[in-house]
């Protein structure tokens, strides 16, 4: 039967919703067993949806649901039309976004629009023959002569980015894992394939989209090596540094400007339809900022993109914050941002950074004080840090592969603590995919949601502020200072002039209030100190002050 596009999608208004909001994470797999099976599902989330509504988030971004043999778990679609039996079926995807409007959120799905799964049955045509008709829907390139792979580019999950085929008698690229063959979007149809997916999936409801690695869909046609990056510019913040991926500036194997033309092309689609949004992740260690620049200027390509600046190791302090703010606001004055601390392949910010729980809260407050929009983690509510995942149980091939210096991404992908005392958290009735932590369940939804102390408590009670200041939503930002322990800025509004100042130590700071008259915000989820034009801000704390 012909699905219905829902009411809801007809009656969408606020076009521009998606400035300010806040935007909840689900890893689906470990958000909430249905089934008994271990694995989380599109039925688990919609009983949990009412936990998102009650934290005061505007919408969910679902990681990949799609078919897949789950080999990158889900980053690895088979069909991009269907829902992988382990999560469910098309129906429940429709209960869902039903489920979801009902409550106030906003739906956004994972789109993988840069590589497919070998299984996908586009690559098994493809690699059946050099003739076939969809032989250039996939990158494929000759052997050099001495049998060697076409260039120098590397996969970011290790080794060469080319794979062999025994069947074409040419090596196919990878940027993932070699079962993830990357798409050829040089090829007109392929293009419009992937844009006919979006269409499918607008079609069923969804709000919008946020993209996989946006940056990787274009390749350079003539396959030219990358240059070496020099060492003291090679940053980590992507792959580990035993992944010698870091070694190259990636200038052929991705960021092409071939891109812009068919961000263009999904942009018009998106807006045949009302209030859609798009958010694009920008996957480069070096460029990330200026990228996003290209990406969301003009009003015609995408609504906004995250790169790694706060998904990194570097520690946040207030002079490293001014600057990503500052430099992203010189490269990209007419776009808006999107900006997170933590997500399914970063270790947790907790404990990336090392944050006591009074630091924890802080930054919650910072993140959610800066212009843009944003998106939060499962998990990151409860102040859950990294999980220990031993070898044994491992599962994400990227840990899998560079251990023991590096863990993999399987510790922040650990089953979500729901209930202390339940078996296994209150996720699943059974063993589940990935181990929870003993930690963890201390840290539980049912232990903090009625603890008006709990962090918890505090995520929800800033949301609740953020919602209800139009300067934090949507206002101009203004950095006033930034020292290595201090941040302090203006946002602003025609209506409303708010002043946001965070200590980021544990010892207590003095900040100097801008001239003017101010007064303590009362209805800001943080203690007050005394205010005077230079006043003592304690450790870890955030002060909000409304100009009179």
């Amino acid at each position: 039967m012909k699905h219905t596009p829902h009411d809801t999608a007809k009656t969408r208004t606020d076009k521009d919703w998606w400035r300010g909001a806040v935007i909840y994470q689900i890893y689906p797999r470990s958000f909430q067993d249905s089934n008994d099976d271990g694995i989380g599902d599109l039925a688990g989330i919609i009983q949990r949806l009412p936990h998102i509504a009650h934290l005061g988030a505007d919408a969910i971004w679902i990681s990949p649901f799609f078919r897949s043999p789950m080999l990158d778990f889900g980053y690895d679609v088979s069909d991009y039309r269907d829902v992988d039996p382990r999560f469910g079926v098309l129906g429940d995807f429709d209960a869902l976004i039903d489920r979801a409007h009902q409550l106030g959120l906003k739906v956004l799905i994972d789109l993988v629009l840069s590589h497919t799964s070998e299984q996908q049955p586009w690559f098994r045509e493809s690699r059946s023959s050099r003739d076939n008709p969809k032989a250039d829907w996939y990158v494929w390139a000759d052997a050099k002569p001495d049998g060697t792979a076409p260039n120098n580019w590397l996969s970011i999950f290790g080794g060469p980015a080319w794979e062999w085929s025994t069947e074409r008698q040419q090596y196919y690229m990878h940027n993932f894992l070699p079962s993830q063959p990357d798409l050829n979007l040089h090829c007109p149809e392929v293009q419009e394939e992937l844009l006919d997916v979006v269409r499918f999936w607008l079609e069923r409801g969804v709000d919008g989209f946020r993209l996989d690695v946006v940056n990787l869909y274009f390749h350079d046609a003539d396959l030219r090596n990358n240059p070496v990056l020099p060492s003291d510019q090679r940053n980590e913040v992507l792959t580990p540094s035993v992944n010698p991926h870091n070694w190259q500036e990636h200038i052929y194997d991705k960021n092409r400007p071939d891109n812009i033309q068919f961000l263009q092309r999904m942009r018009a689609i998106l807006d045949e339809y009302d209030a859609i949004t798009s958010i694009g992740e920008v996957a480069d260690a070096q460029r990330g900022l200026e990228i996003q620049a290209q990406y969301t200027s003009g009003g015609n390509k995408l609504h906004m993109c995250y790169d790694f600046s706060f998904l990194s190791n570097t520690y946040p302090t207030g002079t490293h914050i001014a600057d990503v703010l500052s430099t992203f606001e010189a490269a990209a004055q007419e776009s808006w941002a999107c900006w997170a601390f933590s997500n399914h392949d970063v270790e947790r910010h907790a404990t990336r950074w090392n944050l006591p729980p009074a630091a924890i809260r802080t930054y919650a407050a910072l993140l959610l004080s800066l212009r843009g929009s944003v998106c939060l983690y499962q998990g990151e509510e409860l102040g859950l840090g990294q999980a220990y995942i031993p070898f044994e149980d491992l599962q994400d091939p990227y840990g899998i592969r560079f251990w023991p210096e590096y863990h993999g991404r399987d510790g922040c992908r650990t089953p979500m603590p729901w209930i202390h005392d339940a078996p296994h958290g209150g996720f699943s009735n059974v063993k589940p995919w990935l181990p929870l932590a003993f930690d963890h369940m201390e840290k539980a939804v049912n232990r903090q949601v009625e603890d008006s102390s709990s962090t918890l408590a505090f995520y929800r009670n800033m949301l609740e502020y953020r919602t209800n200041r139009a300067s934090l939503r949507t206002g101009s930002l203004t950095i006033v200072e930034s020292t290595e322990n201090v941040l302090t800025f203006i946002r602003n509004t025609d209506n409303e002039t708010l002043f946001c100042a965070f200590s980021l130590s544990d010892e207590a700071q003095q900040i100097t209030l801008p001239e003017g008259h101010w007064h303590a915000d009362e209805a800001a989820p943080v203690e007050t100190p005394l205010l005077a034009p230079d006043c003592i801000l304690p450790a870890w704390q955030a002060l909000f002050a409304l100009q009179k």
